[in-house]
């Protein structure tokens, strides 16, 4: 049972990995990574990780 396809690992799925399919992401307006969210996307826009660090900030700050 030699499959090397067993253990193999898979590509992540997101914005990263299909850039040039579907429509354009809007850029995080922390850090300028693409986002999750199409441009047409109102408001201020935020990456998952910046989203994150957001979330902890605002928690901690009372």
């Amino acid at each position: 049972m030699d499959d090397a396809s067993y253990c193999a690992t898979p590509v992540p799925a997101g914005p990263e990995a299909d850039a040039d399919a579907g429509p354009p992401f809007a850029e995080c307006v922390l850090c300028r990574e693409p986002t999750e969210y199409p441009e047409s996307t109102r408001g201020a826009t935020l990456c998952p990780v910046c989203a994150w660090q957001e979330a902890g900030r605002s928690a901690c700050s009372g």
